[in-house]
């Protein structure tokens, strides 16, 4: 696998097998962010489109190392802010249907492991849109897309603290909305 220098100099050369590796790399987490914020799936892909469009018409000026995926979040997420201030869309109060969720990749499972594994997802994403927006996109940053603390703070220009205390509010939110949704889940 080439590492983000590497692949981001071939895709400036001009290597279209490189800017393809670039995408998949990447499609995912901005997938990712692009339907937290947009809560439609069409709209979603829409945006991670306009992102890829984005990243392409500026290799020049893309940052590498350690500095990239949290820089990338951020050009996501204001991605995702900009074409909602655009399409002045609030995100609705319903719960994301379970066949439109997405699902998490598992390695071989029974049919009854899917079952009950898709079941547990869909539970995650009805109590994760219960959520205050605050919280749940710090569950995003944090829990899905697996940011540290200090690069969630530097993305949200939050202080430190602020944004360990928000984690650990959203985290104990989540955990309430679940078992408000599922008493007997985790007994």
């Amino acid at each position: 696998m080439l590492d983000l220098a590497t692949l981001l100099e071939r895709c400036r050369q001009g290597d279209d097998l490189a800017w393809e590796t670039f995408v998949r790399r990447y499609q995912g987490r901005i997938f990712a962010v692009a339907f937290h914020y947009m809560r439609d799936r069409e709209e979603a892909r829409d945006t991670a489109q306009d992102i890829f469009v984005k990243l392409y018409q500026r290799l020049d000026s893309l940052r590498e190392g350690d500095a990239f995926l949290p820089w990338l979040l951020r050009l996501a997420r204001n991605s995702c802010i900009d074409r909602l201030r655009r399409l002045k869309v609030r995100t609705p109060p319903v719960a994301v249907p379970v066949e439109e969720a997405p699902q998490l990749p598992a390695a071989g499972p029974s049919p009854e492991q899917a079952s009950l594994a898709g079941a547990r997802v869909g539970l995650l994403y009805r109590a994760l849109d219960q959520l205050s927006e605050r919280n749940r996109e710090m569950i995003l940053l944090k829990d899905i897309q697996e940011l540290k603390l200090n690069e969630i703070s530097d993305l949200l220009a939050l202080p430190l603290g602020t944004v360990k205390s928000r984690s650990s509010r959203a985290r104990i939110e989540l955990a309430k909305a679940v078992r408000a949704l599922d008493p007997s889940y985790g007994t």
